[in-house]
């Protein structure tokens, strides 16, 4: 019989792969903005969220936080450099406020992420250090949760889907519910109420995605296909 370590291990792994093509899902937009020189009306704002919540994690899963959780590191910190890499290329074809704007902000991240450690490991004894690094991860794993809800209300009122792509929201969808498992497999309340609502959430995506498909405009052949919505939507799906 598998043991519940390693069942957690397999299930970690599989999140691991989710997590990192759901990083990955905004490539296409970046080629588009290196391809044209320019940031169009895409934001940044998604990117330095996530960057953010990847912070969080990364630190949550290593061992002087929580004993035996060193899969959220790895796939955080991964995440986190391709993030990084997305704001990179980002600040390279922005204007200078923007930039200054974007360079303010990771800024304010990496102090504020800084804080929070010290006092984690200053004011904290290990056995209450996880308690208060995994409140401040799902507080902003919540905030980032938010982000869909435009898109929501974008697809009931023009009873459309086509800024809500179906395999992102299957996704989605996956991730939250790999890492639930992972969390529910040996008891992590912080990641099971986070990644509970990314399932849910998930579900909700794809119950809009099957009601609102039929009244959907099909696309012709040859039109450009990455829309700004679409950005906004696949920056936020990868966090654990």
């Amino acid at each position: 019989m598998v043991s519940a370590n390693v069942a957690r291990n397999i299930v970690g792994i599989i999140g691991n792969v989710i997590s990192f093509g759901l990083f990955l899902s905004p490539v296409p937009t970046f080629h588009r903005i290196i391809k044209k020189k320019d940031v169009e009306e895409f934001q940044p704002f998604p990117y330095l969220a996530t960057v953010l919540n990847c912070l969080f994690w990364t630190f949550y899963g290593l061992p002087i936080v929580v004993k035996n959780n060193i899969l959220v590191t790895t796939i955080n910190a991964v995440g986190l450099v391709i993030e990084l890499i997305y704001l990179s290329i980002f600040y390279l074809y922005s204007g200078k406020k923007m930039r200054i704007r974007v360079s303010l902000v990771l800024l304010g991240e990496a102090v504020f992420v800084a804080v929070v450690v010290v006092i984690a490991m200053l004011a904290f004894k290990f056995k209450h250090r996880a308690v208060f690094v995994g409140i401040m991860c799902d507080i902003f794993n919540i905030i980032m949760y938010a982000s869909p809800l435009g898109i929501w209300k974008k697809v009931i009122t023009t009873k459309s889907v086509e800024f809500m792509p179906f395999y992102l929201s299957l996704a989605n969808f996956s991730n939250g519910c790999i890492w639930t498992a992972y969390a529910l497999i040996k008891l992590d309340v912080f990641m099971l109420i986070c990644n509970g609502l990314g399932a849910l959430f998930g579900a909700i995506q794809l119950i809009l995605y099957a009601i609102y498909y039929p009244s959907t405009p099909k696309k012709k052949k040859g039109k450009e296909t990455v829309k700004p919505a679409e950005v906004q939507l696949s920056g936020q799906g990868a966090a654990v």
